[in-house]
């Protein structure tokens, strides 16, 4: 996740432990065979709350066969508007296919309150390049609405991949939102498995495709904020392209939904003889508490410190979502990957606890900065 420097909150911010709340579920809309728009009923004490900026996402939680599963969805709703989540199935998965299937108005779902930082400023005028696939438009769809509605000088142009045109996510919206405003908001739907009367938008989102559009579409120069959402290859070869036309990084903003070509490495990959080796005295701040443990260096600093502190933040556990944010205040916590932190989080000692593992023999980790 990201944190532009000039149009969202700063890096340090201070934030508490986000709670799971019950709430009930107000609408599930098909958007296609297999994806659904799932909104939020929120109560007025809960409203503040649950206020989210553009680009956030929700947690979602519930217990499977006794395992806490949690999934991190973005939300698509405008700034103001009640919370609102795009699913799309995921083959094999639990959680999306119980949403997408089976939720109806009325059930009970335990959510957390908004988070994340790859949110621009509406308020703010600005030339705002959306690059988006599959199931990345979701929090697209909230930033180009937020961002449209904001500030009348805002522009935002929309690239967005997918396989045919039956399988596009929030196609009616996309559509509605052009409708709207036809002089500010520009839609490019590249299909890569259905040919297209245009050939610039025939094809895959992938490097290529996208330096085409560009250049066709873009002053590259006068774009202010590029914002980066869909699986692992589709944004770092996007970020090479904007690396090459020569993009300020810090007006690159990224986000993951997977990082389907990278394997993960678990707390499972290691031995319990690598568990007995050297051990580091690890403290976690939450919520002004903190926590002090002699936990393994093999094992994450969020895998170690759950044992005695269940209600540190969490959700996909792969160094995607950036749901387990915090900064090391004192000693080194190398992260074994990292999809979720901008160069400038990492600088300023913010890790992923995921996947930070212990590198000094006293680690400080601070959930509240």
């Amino acid at each position: 996740m990201t944190n532009p420097e000039s149009t969202a909150a700063p890096a340090g911010r201070a934030r508490r432990a986000p709670r799971f709340h019950t709430l009930r579920v107000a609408a599930v809309e098909p958007l296609c065979d297999d994806a659904a728009a799932v909104t939020f009923d929120v109560p007025p004490l809960l409203a503040d709350e649950f206020a989210f900026a553009a680009g956030q996402t929700l947690t979602l939680r519930r217990d499977v066969d006794g395992a806490d599963e949690r999934r991190s969805y973005s939300i698509c709703a405008p700034v103001g508007g009640a919370p609102r989540i795009g699913v799309r199935i995921v083959p094999g998965g639990v959680f999306s296919t119980w949403l997408v299937t089976a939720l109806a108005p009325g059930d009970a779902v335990e959510v957390t309150g908004p988070t994340g930082t790859f949110t621009p400023d509406p308020s703010v005028a600005g030339h705002h390049v959306l690059v988006a696939a599959g199931s990345g438009i979701t929090p697209m769809l909230s930033i180009a609405a937020s961002v449209l509605a904001g500030n009348r000088a805002s522009r935002v142009t929309l690239f967005y991949g997918n396989r045919r045109g039956g399988s596009v996510m929030f196609a009616d919206e996309l559509a509605d939102l052009k409708d709207r405003f036809p002089e500010r908001f520009e839609i490019a739907h590249v299909l890569s498995r259905e040919p297209r009367e245009a050939e610039l938008l025939t094809g895959r989102l992938d490097p290529a495709k996208l330096s085409e559009l560009i250049a066709a579409l873009v002053d590259v120069e006068a774009a202010d904020h590029w914002w980066l959402c869909g699986p692992h290859g589709m944004v770092t070869g996007a970020r090479d392209v904007l690396r090459g036309l020569g993009v300020p990084g810090e007006r690159v903003h990224q986000e993951l939904f997977f990082a389907d070509d990278i394997a993960p490495v678990t707390r499972e990959d290691r031995t319990s003889a690598e568990d007995a080796g050297p051990t580091s005295t690890v403290t976690v701040i939450l919520d002004g508490r903190a926590t002090t443990a002699d936990v393994p260096r093999s094992r994450t600093v969020l895998d170690s410190a759950q044992q005695a502190r269940p209600d540190l933040p969490f959700a996909c556990k792969g160094g995607v979502c950036g749901t387990c944010r915090a900064r090391v205040v004192e000693g080194t916590a190398p992260m074994r990957r990292n999809f979720a932190l901008e160069p400038a989080e990492v600088a300023a000692g913010y890790v992923l606890t995921c996947q930070a593992e212990p590198g000094s023999e006293t680690v400080v980790v601070d959930f509240d900065a």
